[in-house]
Formats: C-alpha cells, structure tokens, sequence
C-alpha cells in the first residue's frame, strides 16, 4: 500500500475530470498524497536541496550535537533503563516567515533568496490546491482561502504561511528516540518537500503506518485539522510521524498555510453540513484552537475539538 501520487499537469487537460476525482479520493480516504509536475520548476528546488543541506552543515550541525534531544538521549544510555525517550525529537528545526526575515539563516549565500522564492512558489500552489478542494466540496470558489484569511482588505491575507527547514540528523540509537513524534497538523493545507533520498515519513492509514515514498521533486500534500473541521469530516487530518534513522540526514520542508489566528473555523454548508443535517464540528476562532493544540499536540485529536470554547 501506497499514498497516491497525482500527475498535477493533467489538471488543466482532458484528464481534469479524473484528476479532481483522485485529488477528492486522496484527501477522503488518505488525508495525504503526493503531486508530480506541479509547475514548481526543477531548478529552484534544486537549488532548494543544495542551499538547505549547506545551511544545515555550516550553521547548525554543529549546535545540534550539544543540543537537549542529544544530551537527553547520551543521559538515557547512561542510566541503561530500557526506556525510550517519548518527549523529545530528533530534529533540527528553524522556521521562515515573511515577518522575521532578520532572522533567518543569514551566512549561507543565496538562502534567503531562494527561500523567498520557493515560498512564494508554494503559496501559489497552495492557493490552487484549496481552490480544487473547494470546487470537490462544492463550495464556492475562494472559500476555503476566504475563511482562512479573516478580515483579508484590498488583497493583502491575514492567513498565516509558515515555513519549516527541518533535518533529522543521523541517530546512533533511533529505536529509543523519535525523529517527530506522530501527530496530525492544526492548520489547513501543508505542502511538504521531503528528502528524495532519505525515508522516515510513515502515515497511519487504517491502524498501519505507511511509508510516504522517497519521489524526487515531488511536493506532499497534507491536509491540516482546520480542512477537516471545514469539510464536516469528509477530508480526515491524518496522523504522520519521522522516525529516526541510523543513517543519513534527512531534509524535510514543510510549508503551512493556516487560517489567521482570528479567522472564525467551522463547517461549511455545502461541504456536508446542510441545514438540519448534523453539524459534527464546532466553529471556533482558530486563535483559541491553537491554544489547546499546544498542549494537546501530540495526544489524542477528537478531545481538542470538545475543547475549544465554540462560537
């Protein structure tokens, strides 16, 4: 069993018919799936790869060897319990964002303009994809971004777009400890371009964890709590975790496109909650959802939703 993989070039033809149907079937029955020729071009993600890999290597590998997943891991083998360190991830982590720009990476050249640019590239892809979803769902066209972007005036979103460079580095122990711990994404659509080399990523998919195949230059798409709460339970947030690897450092980007924090969540009409029919979320504004996410990330995902004070 394998994720579906979706040839994006045929959106636009003769194949659009069937390739919406498999985008449907992939966000109902997997909640991830992966696009080909998805008109991101080669040379930019190229260029992504090699600049991520140098920036990790010069200007993080090496706070990494002293950092808390590390020396938690070297106190457990000390003490030689048995135990596996359930609280922790193997991973190095910085995030990008349009407003904290001074502080990304700033002594690998070229980094911060090619990050500028694949993110604008993966915005866009982001905005059709959610076009594609709201046109699946039946609901009008813009609504899925509309409702992300509350209080959006004269063009300019309020959504939040975020941008993970994540690397989980070789591990010398990876069955005590995680890569990621499982969990489902709070937001709406992630767009992910993982190692082309390196696996790791498994989805839970009818009570087994599924690889997430290795596809060079493919970008993995992910639907977020927030698309589940908005399709009344037809798309499903799936549970994924990173396990931890003996070998190799794998490179993870992940690209977030989540309501703004006032936006107001909740299940659209026409995507299966009519009037009188049962609505089987709460609308909430996503700021609070947030909040109880953060302390429920990686526990349990039906009891946030009971949580969140409701509108």
């Amino acid at each position: 069993m394998a994720i579906p993989v979706i040839d994006f070039s045929k959106i636009n033809g003769e194949e659009r018919e069937k390739t919406l149907s498999d985008i449907a079937k992939a966000c109902e029955e997997w909640g991830f799936f992966q696009l080909v020729n998805h008109g991101i071009p080669l040379e930019l993600l190229n260029k992504v790869k090699t600049l991520s890999s140098d920036c990790y290597k010069t200007e993080r590998e090496e706070a990494f060897k002293t950092s808390t997943p590390v020396k938690l891991l070297n106190e457990l083998l000390e003490k030689n319990s048995g135990e596996k360190l359930e609280n922790v991830d193997w991973e190095d982590v910085f995030t990008l964002l349009d407003h904290n720009q001074n502080e990304w990476p700033s002594n690998t050249s070229g980094l911060k303009e090619t990050m500028l640019e694949y993110r604008g590239e993966v915005r866009k892809l982001a905005s059709k994809m959610m076009e594609l979803m709201d046109e699946n769902l039946g609901l009008p066209k813009g609504y899925i971004k509309k409702a992300f972007n509350e209080g959006m005036e004269d063009g300019e979103e309020t959504a939040f777009f975020g941008t993970k460079v994540s690397h989980y580095p070789p591990c010398p122990h990876p069955e005590l400890v995680n890569g990621l711990r499982a969990h489902t994404d709070a937001g709406g659509v992630v767009l992910l371009f993982q190692d082309d080399e390196y696996d790791g990523l498994q989805v839970l998919k009818d009570g087994e964890w599924i690889d997430v195949q290795p596809i060079p230059n493919a970008i993995v798409i992910n639907t977020g709590d927030q698309i589940e709460v908005l399709s009344n339970g037809r798309y499903k947030s799936a549970w994924h975790r990173v396990l931890a690897r003996e070998e190799g450092n794998r490179r993870s980007i992940a690209s977030f496109y989540n309501p703004s924090y006032k936006a107001a969540i909740g299940p659209a009409a026409a995507a299966g909650a009519e009037e009188g029919s049962e609505k089987k979320y709460p609308k909430f504004v996503f700021g609070d959802y947030m909040d109880v996410y953060a302390n429920r990330k990686f526990m349990p995902k039906e009891p946030r939703f009971l949580a969140v004070k409701s509108l």
